[in-house]
Formats: structure tokens, C-alpha cells, sequence
């Protein structure tokens, strides 16, 4: 068997590194990305030691980017995506045209020509996918109002992308570049070529794919077989990404993110996001390693005003114009300051034309190395961006007309203030295990509230009168707002133990004496959660096994008793 195995190598790695970095990372209380990205700078060109394959580190991303987005899609519906329309486009366009305006106006101020400035403003005014949709999903602002138009002005950004892509090399000799410069006819040629591309790729996925991506799935879950229906999920994906992107020339997030959206119509979306979750997260992180690959550290010293520059046009311009923008357009202010955030960062399109650009001769190494810099600290300084956003929420939320504590509700869940409750149940999680809990404690007539991270379940306990907030348990505000320093019992129906922890720790803090009852798997898991605070634990598998053995043993006794008469 030979030895020099450049994936398998690249991709261990990377993923060691990567869990070092991060775990180092998180004990520093910095975001795990960081130390993705230090991870990726490690094995990268410019670092002594080990050096990855940085092409096969690109396309691992690239696999990162299809689930991703496709994980996206299935919690995004078609009418999620029209109802944002009004801002996602105009803004999104509008935003475009602003900060590659600025970076031109850089590039023009040290001397390079308007081919290069171009490029480089072009790179500056696209938000990173990965970046964008890890920040949303951190904060469970995927399916609120904010988070839908982000999503959606993202998916302009990508379609702006596309087009870009294909006609750069039709203008490259007019700009300066290789190849000649095109005639208007075959300029508008190629235009018409490239948008109908587009609405054609749109037209078959709502025609075709509505009708054959819920089938197959069906027909897959029919069978029962659960490695099948996974490997389905998964076909789906990273198939519809690629023939979509060799049939009609759009990127493979775009294609993924239309089969996952079409494929949320069925029943099985939950399930299917489920199944991919895994996979979605571990190429995610390889899709950060590969950026800290392609960095030259060496920048930062070479060109250190330039390096500022750059990263003050992506974090502070591009920022205030998507703010601006979103406020114009009648939207509040923490809406617009949370698109600002999210979008305060560059990513994979940004590299994509940054390797077209220096291919055609448009951009050269110094501008490339900016774009990378202006990417690596960008993304350092997001997380950053969105703690201050986060601490600065409350005030906002006042300033909004919020009721203090409420929390935001995902698109379509009106806010519902109930009177504060005390000496009450809060129950993390409505699943099976957390329905039939509530069932109990409606009959018994005990006040409770719920924590639910899906927003239709939240719709529809409200609907039933019973107060429910949607989010994350463990995310900073959520504990507070169930009123947890007065709850007399804490009953965490939910199967993750490490989020069940986290969330036993807050609980702690706010009030030392509530009784909590958290479920497990597992003796290990049973220890995990008694170690940060459990009062009791519940592992099923112990109570069905206590429960028939009880039922041996009585009749055994009752056998027992009948032979003794």
C-alpha cells in the first residue's frame, strides 16, 4: 500500500489541528473558528512543518459549503425566500455596488489600475457563506425575520457571484487582463447565455426537483433502512450541488441550498437535517482550516496600512453601507445591525475571484495576500462583532418597544407576553419525551413554560395558550427570560448532554436550589450531568429494564404464593 496518501494526511491533519486549536481556543473563551483557522496556518505553505494539499483542502471546503447550505434550504421555505425579496435584492445589489466602489477607491489611491480595483472591490463585497450561517445558527436566528433577509441577501450575493464569474473573462481584455476584448454583441450574448442559465436552473428545480427530491426521499424511508436514508440525504445534497453547477453554471451552495429548500416542503426535512448534521460540522471546520491554509502571515508585515485598510472596507464600510441600506428600507435598527454584522466578513467567493483575477492577469500577488489578510481577520473579528451586538441587545430591544425579557421569535411567531411565573416547571425541549411530560403537568394543573428551538412547535403551543419560548436553552438570556431564579423544577427532555450540562451550569447560578432532572444514555453520561449539578437523572434504558424485570419478578411471586395454597 503506498505511503504518500495527500487526502487521507490533509484531511487527519487538519481535524487533529484543527480539535487542538479549537479545544485551546475555547479554553481561552475565544471562538472555536480561531483555532480552526490557526490549525489551517499550521499546515499551511507558509509555515514550517507539515504542509497539507492545499487543492484537496479547497475542495474538502467546498463539500463543507454544499451541506452547509443545503442545511440551510431545509429550514428555509420558498415563501421564507419571496417574503424577503423587497430588501434581500435591492440591498443586496446595492450593498454590491458600494463596497466594491470602495475598493476601488483603495486601489485607485495606491496606484493600481481600475482591471485590478475591480477584483479586489469585488472580493470585498461578498460575505463569507460558512461565516454567515455558523454566526445565524449559533444565535438560532435562522428562521426569525433578521435571519431570513440574511440568508436571502445572501443568496443574491451568490447569484451576483455567478454572474460575475462568467462575465470577468469576457471583459478581461478590456480591463486590462489577457485574452481580446468582446464585441457589445458577444458581451450581451454572454449575458443572456449566463441569465438563462439562472432562470432556467430555478424553473427545473421548482418543476422538476418539488416533485422528484420529496419522492425519492419517501420512497428511501419507506424502507426503514436508516444508513440508506442518510446516504440518500447526503446523495441529494452534493448530487443536485454538482449537476447544477456543470448543467446550468451555478455554484454548487446554490444548488445545495435549492434542493434543501424544495426538500423542506416534506415531512422529512427535520429528519434529513438530522441525518447530516455530523458531516455538515465536520467540513465546515475543514472549509475554515482550508482558509488559514492559503494565508501568507508575511503580509502583515510587508503592507500592514494596507492590511488595515482592507480589513476597515470589509468590517466598517461594507457594515455601515448594508445598515444604511437595510434602514432606508423602514427595517429596524437591530435588524439592520444584525445584517450589518453578518455580512462584516469575506469568504470562499472572495478567493474564487481572487485565484480568477491573478489567472487573467487582472490582480496581482500583493492584492491576492490582501484579500486572504482582509479574509482571516475579518472572520476573527465577526465573533467579536456579534458579542458586542449581543450585549448591546437589550437596549435595543427597549428602545424597540420589547417587553424587558422577551426574547425574538422566529418569522411568523407573534411575541406573547405571559405574566411572570414562580415556583414553576421549566421544561427544555418539546419532543416525544417533552410531550408526554407536558401532558402530565397540564393534568396535574402545575405552571410550566417551555424551550423550544422550532419555531413551529413554539406556533402552535402558544396557539394552545401554553406560554413557550423559542431558542436555545443554553444560549445567554434564555433561563432568564422562563424566569429560572424563581422555578422550582428544571426537566431537560432533551437527548444532548453536553448542551444539557451547559444549561444545568446557568441554571446553578440563578437559583443554587431548583431541583433538575435531565435524561441520559449512558452511566457516562449520567456522571457527566450529576457532575455539573443534576439532581436526578433518568437513563431509559435503566427504566425499562427495571420496569420488566419488575414485572418477572411479581409474577414470579404471584406464582409463588399460588403453589404455597
Amino acid at each position: 500500500m503506498p505511503h504518500h496518501t495527500p487526502l487521507i494526511s490533509t484531511i487527519v491533519a487538519g481535524i487533529v489541528l484543527a480539535f487542538i486549536f479549537g479545544a485551546l481556543a475555547n479554553r481561552l473563551r475565544l471562538p472555536p473558528l480561531v483555532g480552526y483557522l490557526v490549525a489551517g496556518i499550521a499546515i499551511g505553505p507558509f509555515t514550517p512543518g507539515f504542509v497539507g494539499d492545499m487543492d484537496l483542502a479547497g475542495e474538502l471546503a467546498e463539500i463543507g459549503v454544499i451541506l452547509l447550505m443545503f442545511g440551510v434550504g431545509l429550514h428555509f421555505s420558498l415563501d421564507d425566500l419571496l417574503a424577503v425579496k423587497g430588501i434581500a435584492i435591492p440591498g443586496a445589489v446595492a450593498q454590491i455596488v458600494l463596497a466594491t466602489l470602495m475598493g476601488i477607491g483603495l486601489a485607485w489611491g495606491i496606484g493600481w489600475p481600475l482591471g485590478e480595483g475591480l477584483i479586489f472591490g469585488l472580493a470585498l463585497s461578498v460575505a463569507s457563506t460558512v461565516v454567515l450561517l455558523t454566526a445565524l445558527q449559533e444565535r438560532r436566528l435562522l428562521e426569525t425575520r433578521r435571519g431570513q433577509i440574511a440568508v436571502g441577501w445572501l443568496i443574491v450575493e451568490d447569484i451576483a457571484m455567478v454572474l460575475a464569474l462568467v462575465l470577468i473573462p469576457a471583459f478581461s481584455g478590456l480591463l486590462g487582463g489577457k485574452g481580446e476584448a468582446l464585441t457589445t454583441t458577444q458581451l450581451l450574448t454572454t449575458l443572456a447565455l449566463t441569465l438563462g442559465k439562472v432562470v432556467a436552473f430555478v424553473a427545473v428545480m421548482l418543476i422538476v426537483g418539488r416533485r422528484l427530491i420529496p419522492w425519492v426521499l419517501e420512497r428511501i424511508a419507506s424502507t426503514g433502512n436508516r444508513e440508506l436514508f442518510r446516504l440518500g440525504v447526503l446523495a441529494i445534497a452534493l448530487g443536485f450541488a454538482l449537476g447544477s453547477a456543470y448543467g446550468f453554471g451555478v455554484s454548487f451552495a446554490l444548488g445545495a441550498f435549492f434542493a434543501g429548500m424544495i426538500l423542506s416542503e416534506s415531512e422529512l426535512s427535520h429528519r434529513a437535517a438530522e441525518e447530516s448534521l455530523p458531516l455538515r460540522d465536520a467540513f465546515a471546520v475543514l472549509f475554515f482550516v482550508s482558509v488559514g491554509m492559503l494565508f501568507d502571515p508575511s503580509i502583515l508585515i510587508r503592507e500592514p496600512l494596507l492590511v488595515l485598510a482592507t480589513v476597515f472596507v470589509i468590517v466598517i464600510g461594507k457594515s455601515l453601507a448594508a445598515a444604511a441600506i437595510v434602514r432606508i428600507f423602514g427595517h429596524p435598527l437591530r435588524t439592520a445591525l444584525t445584517i450589518s454584522v453578518s455580512l462584516a466578513q469575506i469568504g470562499e467567493f472572495s478567493f474564487i475571484l481572487a485565484t480568477l483575477g491573478m489567472s487573467l492577469g487582472l490582480l496581482s500577488k500583493t492584492g491576492r495576500d490582501l484579500i486572504l489578510a482582509g479574509a482571516i481577520l475579518s472572520i476573527l473579528l465577526n465573533p467579536l462583532l456579534f458579542g458586542i451586538l449581543d450585549r448591546m441587545t437589550p437596549q435595543l430591544k427597549r428602545r424597540e418597544g420589547y417587553v424587558p425579557g422577551s426574547l425574538p421569535s422566529p418569522a411568523g411567531v407573534e411575541e406573547n407576553p405571559w405574566p411572570p411565573l414562580r415556583d414553576h416547571v421549566i421544561l427544555v425541549g418539546f419532543g416525544r419525551v417533552g410531550h408526554l411530560i407536558a401532558s402530565v403537568l397540564t393534568e396535574q394543573g402545575r405552571p410550566f413554560i417551555v424551550i423550544e428551538d422550532q419555531p413551529e412547535v413554539v406556533k402552535a403551543l402558544r396557539a394552545d395558550g401554553i406560554p413557550a419560548l423559542y431558542g436555545n436553552a443554553a444560549a445567554p438570556g434564555m433561563l432568564e427570560a422562563a424566569n429560572g431564579a424563581d422555578a422550582r423544577w428544571l426537566l431537560i427532555a432533551i437527548p444532548q448532554v453536553l448542551e444539557a450540562g451547559q444549561i444545568i451550569e446557568h441554571a446553578r447560578k440563578l437559583s443554587p436550589q431548583i431541583e433538575v432532572v435531565a435524561r441520559a444514555h449512558s452511566s457516562a453520561e449520567m456522571l457527566h450531568l450529576e457532575k455539573h449539578g443534576a439532581t436526578h437523572t433518568i437513563m431509559g434504558e435503566r427504566e425499562i429494564a427495571e420496569g420488566m424485570a419488575s414485572l418477572v419478578l411479581s409474577a414470579a411471586t404471584s406464582e409463588l404464593s399460588v403453589s404455597a395454597r
